[in-house]
């Protein structure tokens, strides 16, 4: 309890008495509650306040503190389709029935409840992506809800939601995040049970707005950024001029423009578009705002697991070195706070031309890396990306990948495979790189010959390597390399890459050197 109570805590301290009762937004009309788990319920009332709610033929009491608050716990429930309400009543004299005061939230359902999290590309909509009339059309799906969690940035853990439930209608449909969307159509066709999403993202955020002050203390390196990250962003806000910032962006955009239109009359690629540093400091606030603003309220509203689809913002400037430590410390951050090992998943960043050549590599494997974490698991994507555009629209697979990890790896059901092939080891043999791979049943090229293996010897020069599958592990070669020391496969930003198993689940990218 003591877990469950700490942001709730730590946001309210020295807060005023609340004047009415009061829920988290969290408990509104159509919300879903987590089955078969202890479902935390709180609130604010008067101090003193005697509380009681009331569902699904439970009965539970609390009282709230000298600040207000109150928190209990309903007792774990099976998935319930039926819809039912729920109520909380608050009385100061429990002989006077006129002074009771009464919520009603109305059409509750239990089933399964994710948090899906992240910058654009967790925030991107069912409408931005493919398909979508067709998608609108097919959208009547009333036991899944979504709550789009809208608040903002801020110095301080805040402890009060942003937010209602919405049901999945064609109406509804197209302003749900589009990857938590189509992993939650998935597992409800398959758990036949409602389900809850719960949406907090915002675009071109960094991780470190993401991770709450205390866990980036906890690591030397992770501190020095945040440090580092904390000063720039105070010397930034003394200085922002939001229309000179306009003015000056309007600028990048206009010089960028002219040396696109230049590149493609030379038959060139396209310089990297300018991004507004400005508006993504604005959004993000302060390291650990987003955590503050838009993280610290949720908490501890019951869930069953996390998923997260971020790292563009990192994947620039040299950041992507601590990206393993930072997604690591997210993660032990978050389960502390929800007092519990929440499973997790992310999305490894797609191919994308435009990626920075060294830094995008360098996050997928960052990414890879943080598996090693317990009850953890990685999308892979590297096939479904899009060349010239950092937003692919193809959130059908993303959601779909998702929920194959979360039915095979968090519910235990048998499914074809919960990952594509992840490095598991090598060795060299004369003038050959065996390399061995987990989830490499029937691994295969998805066409042709296999694509996307490079080989080096002592001077790191990597070259084209030829590669073939010998009794399930590739082999990889080149006659320009007589005696290798390292193989790499899909290192590119936007590789040419072909290696599958029997599921047509793609491979990670990797490499077998750490240099």
């Amino acid at each position: 309890m003591k877990k469950l109570l700490y942001l709730l805590a730590l946001g309210l301290a020295g807060a005023l008495r609340a004047a009415n009762l009061e829920c988290s937004a969290l408990f509104a009309d159509h919300m879903v509650l987590q089955r078969e788990k202890p479902v935390a319920v709180w609130g604010w009332a008067d101090a003193g306040e005697t509380i009681t709610v009331e569902f699904n033929g439970q009965k539970k009491g609390t009282q709230a503190n000298a600040d207000g608050k109150w928190m209990l716990k309903l007792d774990p429930m099976p998935a319930n389709a039926t819809s039912q309400n729920f109520l909380v009543t608050g009385s100061n004299s429990s002989s006077d029935k006129s002074k009771l005061r009464l919520l009603e939230f109305k059409d509750v359902l239990v089933g399964e409840v994710w948090l899906g999290s992240g910058q654009s590309n967790m925030e991107r909509h069912v409408y931005q992506c493919l398909n979508f009339d067709a998608e609108k059309a097919a959208g009547n799906h009333p036991l899944i809800r979504h709550f789009g969690e809208g608040s903002k940035s801020s110095d301080t853990p805040q402890n009060k939601a942003t937010g209602k439930w919405n049901v999945c209608t064609p109406e509804t449909v197209g302003d749900f995040s589009a990857s938590l969307y189509f992993m939650g159509r998935e597992l409800q066709q398959n758990l036949n049970v409602p389900i809850g999403l719960i949406a907090s993202s915002v675009g071109g955020t960094s991780i470190t707005f993401w991770i709450s002050e205390e866990a980036q203390s906890a690591d030397p390196d992770v501190k020095a950024n945040y440090d580092n990250s904390k000063k720039s962003y105070d010397a930034w806000l003394a200085k922002y001029d939001p229309e000179k910032s306009k003015e000056a962006y309007k600028a990048k955009l206009e010089a960028w423009q002219i040396e696109a239109d230049k590149a493609k009359v030379e038959g060139k690629p396209e310089p990297a578009k300018p991004r507004d540093t400005d508006l993504s400091k604005k959004r993000g606030g302060p390291p650990a705002g987003l955590f503050n603003g838009k993280i610290a309220p949720l908490v501890p509203y019951t869930l069953r697991g996390i998923i997260w689809y971020q790292g563009e913002a990192d994947s620039y400037n040299g950041k992507v070195q601590l990206y393993t430590k930072q997604l690591t410390a997210l993660i032990k951050d978050w389960r502390k706070l929800w007092g519990e090992e929440l499973p997790f998943a992310w999305a490894q960043l797609p191919n994308y031309a435009k990626g920075d050549a060294d830094g995008w590599p360098l996050m997928r494997e960052a990414m890879l890396n943080t598996l090693k974490v317990p009850k953890t698991g990685m999308v892979i994507s590297i096939d479904i990306g899009e060349s010239e555009d950092i937003h692919p629209k193809n959130k059908q697979e993303i959601g779909r990948r998702f929920a194959l990890w979360a039915l095979g790896d968090v519910y235990g059901l048998k499914v074809p495979e919960t990952s594509g092939p992840l490095p598991a080891g090598h060795e060299i043999r004369g003038s050959k790189i065996i390399l061995s791979f987990t989830h490499a049943d029937g691994l295969k090229a998805r066409e042709g010959k296999l694509k996307g293996f490079t080989i080096a010897g002592a001077d790191k020069k990597f070259v084209p390597a030829d590669a073939e599958i010998v009794n399930g592990k590739v082999v990889v070669s080149s006659s320009a390399v007589a005696t290798p020391v390292a193989a790499r496969y899909a290192w590119h930003a936007d590789p040419e890459c072909n290696l599958i198993n029997d599921d047509n689940l793609p491979a990670s990218p990797f490499r077998t050197d750490s240099q």
